[in-house]
């Protein structure tokens, strides 16, 4: 069970980061950069990559995945976030790991409706306020011959420039997305499936140099 609350946790994670990455929809001060405060505005393709290791807890128990990719596109303005693809597994592509073994498949994409809002106040460090509209992720757990369970519904979460000494992996100097006990709820499969999961993860973001060359070689910045 903490196996696909992981999963569907996971899912959610990594569109928090690349939302955060972007900028605000709702903001028409926040702006999207290329790498740093002062450079030209970025609109286009970004891709969330997994630092560390994904983990989602229920009342069932709890587990991880240590291999998440997703990838999606941004207005400059921080609207339309979309999420067009995401990959969740343990190591060397098998499933996340925990309390059992659970299989991640992502629903209903692509995720599209959500924003990143520039946080002038800097909210316990951030710099950025992260929507993740639509996402959906159903997980198969390896227990009683496999139970479903999917799980969806918005999310928020917080988004750090690369020189934020508050960023959650200061090991990284690119833009993060950084999810901490979130909650996501339980949208359909088993009745055996937890109401809610919560999850703490952490993503990079990165931008295309080369627009639509599918090589994530850009860095990003949000400003107000």
């Amino acid at each position: 069970m903490a196996r696909i609350r992981q999963t569907a946790i996971i899912g959610t994670a990594a569109l928090a980061v690349l939302a955060a990455g972007i900028a605000p929809a709702s903001a028409a001060t926040t702006t999207v950069r290329k790498g740093s405060a002062t450079a030209d505005a970025y609109s286009g393709n970004v891709q969330a990559s997994l630092l560390g290791t994904a983990t989602v807890s229920t009342s069932i128990g709890s587990g991880s995945c240590s291999e998440s990719t997703m990838t999606g596109s941004i207005n400059s303005d921080g609207s339309n976030l979309s999420v067009s693809s995401a990959t969740f597994s343990g190591d060397g592509g098998g499933p996340c790991t925990g309390s059992t073994s659970a299989t991640i498949e992502t629903q209903n994409l692509p995720w599209s409706g959500g924003s990143v809002a520039y946080d002038a106040g800097h909210t316990g460090g951030r710099d950025a306020t992260v929507t993740i509209a639509n996402f959906s992720v159903k997980a198969t757990v390896d227990i009683f011959g496999g139970i479903t369970c999917q799980f969806g519904g918005n999310l928020t979460a917080n988004g750090f420039n690369g020189d934020n000494a508050s960023r959650p992996d200061t090991s990284s100097s690119e833009a993060q997305v950084g999810v901490q006990n979130a909650q996501v709820s339980k949208t359909g499969g088993s009745f055996l499936c937890p109401s809610t999961a919560t999850v703490t993860a952490n993503y990079a973001l990165k931008g295309e140099t080369a627009a639509g060359s599918g090589t994530y070689d850009q860095s990003l910045y949000v400003t107000g």
